[in-house]
């Protein structure tokens, strides 16, 4: 253990081929005996160089379509035994094992395939049961054995070998991130399955990525951080292209997820939706028949915040949305598309960074949170219910307008995705006022209240912007004292969920206000 190798043997087995003729080469050139398998050693054939058949070696022939071929003691011996153990050594001789230095393995396609929409029996057939083997056996040998999972690896493994042989150093490397790729394969498993069989509840439960970017760091410069995409084929941060800008940091990447994914609430089809976001909650939302008017609409809510936000889109963008967009400091803008137009506009602020997820978000698929805390995971489906969802109940003497109730569906719908507790002012189709993460629901009105006058003054305008709007609150009100903070601010219909032990006290206060008040039965706390 400790030192540096030299490789005499290698087996080679691999589903992804690239790079894997100009290794095979690397390899043969050092005069290192290839030994290999199925596709893999016709590639290597077909370049004339030397390399005998796994049946070859094990003395039995692939077999069960090929699920059976390196499952085998001249293998997995070859692969485990301890070099400088005489008992080893003596159990190699007797049942003529010899040693295997290196394994260059890759999976079967197993995420792929789920992704592609495959059958049942399709996904089954594409696990991998004699690639994890091997790769498990030589990384746990690393002290003699180099593993290699990943074709990125091949060139620093042939400068190894010609520089005199292979470092304990990179070994251990090699070995451990074979271990990450083995567990993120079966994790990805038996997330299939748990999925696939309802199993919510599976006593063991892994979550796992492959790394994306090491950052410069998190959220803060003293931390660590990284991206680790899973898979999942999700429009949003992680499917995106990046058109141009700087590389996005950890609070790009978070405050980026939080405005895509609210803007998907809105159907493209149906209406032209902008979110502009500051540390993961809304600054400013609206929709609108055009982007540009969505646009402005939101960013008058508060166009201060909007200074270094985030801007999403539910439409392409266009050349006058882009003219308006960069006419403020903007970290991110994201969306499903832009004209060559509008990406010409954008990329003369070179630092500014445009993503393009082709497409929007499903507000309504599953899908699993996950969030840490001290000594454990707390996992919960994603919050895929809105407003549209719910049997709106009206217990006020005064029902809401037309317009009333338009826009309280679009309050109800920004408030999921504003931190709790969450207060969101709605007139004409844009937010008037937002009010996020107060610890009281009364301070969260009167901040988002507060708010409203300066983004009214802001704009030329007299008074509060919340005069004559309505009201989206993400839980309900314990007690009146919220509802009157509403009033006080000219609101004039409010849409909860409803609930409290209070509910009449707080239906009473609004009637005696003459406002509507309109029940969801869904809360929708954000922590």
């Amino acid at each position: 253990m400790g030192k540096t190798v030299q490789v005499g043997r290698a087996l080679l087995s691999v589903f992804d081929k690239s790079g894997m003729a100009d290794f095979a080469r690397g390899l043969s050139e050092a005069g290192i005996e290839l030994v290999s398998t199925g596709g893999t050693h016709r590639l290597i054939s077909e370049t004339g160089l030397p390399v005998r058949e796994i049946s070859d070696l094990t003395g039995f022939p692939e077999m069960m379509d090929g699920r059976v071929k390196t499952l085998h003691p001249k293998v997995h011996g070859g692969l485990l035994s301890v070099r400088d153990n005489a008992e080893h050594q003596a159990a190699m001789d007797t049942h003529d094992i010899g040693p295997i230095d290196l394994v260059a393995v890759n999976l079967y396609p197993f995420e792929k395939t789920v992704a592609s929409g495959a059958s049942y029996d399709e996904i089954i057939e594409n696990i991998d049961i004699g690639g994890p083997a091997m790769v498990r056996s030589a990384a746990k040998n690393h002290a003699y054995v180099t593993v290699v999972v990943d074709p990125a690896d091949y060139p620093a493994i042939l400068d190894a070998i010609r520089n005199g042989g292979i470092p304990f150093e990179l070994r251990q490397r090699l070995a451990a991130k074979a271990y990450a790729r083995t567990a993120a394969y079966d994790s990805a498993i038996s997330a299939w399955f748990a999925r696939e069989i309802d199993f919510q509840d599976v006593t063991y439960r892994s979550f796992a990525g492959t790394l994306s970017e090491v950052m410069r760091y998190g959220e803060n410069p003293h931390q660590w951080a990284a991206f680790y995409k899973t898979g999942e084929n999700r429009p949003g941060v992680a499917t995106a292209t990046q058109v141009q800008g700087k590389t996005l940091s950890y609070n790009n990447i978070n405050d980026t997820d939080a405005a895509f994914e609210l803007v998907s609430e809105f159907d493209p089809t149906e209406t032209a939706a902008v979110a502009i976001i500051k540390h993961a909650n809304p600054c400013g939302v609206a929709v609108a028949a055009d982007l540009k008017t969505a646009y402005l609409n939101a960013l008058r809510t508060d166009p201060v915040s909007a200074f270094g936000g985030i801007v999403a889109t539910n439409r392409e963008i266009d050349a006058e949305t882009a003219t308006e967009i960069v006419k403020v400091f903007t970290e991110v803008i994201v969306a499903p598309s832009a004209t060559q137009e509008a990406q010409d506009i954008i990329a003369a602020k070179k630092n500014l960074r445009l993503l393009l997820t082709g497409g929007v978000a499903d507000a309504k698929a599953e899908g699993l949170m996950v969030k840490s805390v001290a000594g454990g995971l707390l996992v919960q489906g994603r919050d895929n219910r809105n407003v549209d969802d719910c049997d709106l109940k009206v217990v006020t003497k005064r029902e809401p307008t037309d317009q009333e109730l338009i826009d309280l569906k679009l309050a109800a719908k920004v408030a999921k995705h504003v931190k709790s507790n969450a207060i969101i002012y709605v007139k004409d189709g844009a937010t008037a006022g937002i009010g996020a993460g107060q610890m009281s629901r009364v301070d969260s009105a009167r901040v988002a209240h507060r708010k409203s006058i300066d983004a009214a003054q802001a704009a030329g305008l007299e008074g509060a912007l919340t005069q004559g709007s309505v009201v989206a609150s993400d839980a309900f009100f314990p007690f009146a004292d919220g509802l009157e903070a509403l009033v006080a601010a000219g609101a004039t219909a409010v849409i909860q969920p409803g609930g409290s032990m209070r509910d009449d006290e707080v239906i009473a206060a609004a009637d005696a206000a003459g406002i509507a008040m309109v029940m969801t039965g869904m809360r929708h706390f954000r922590h």
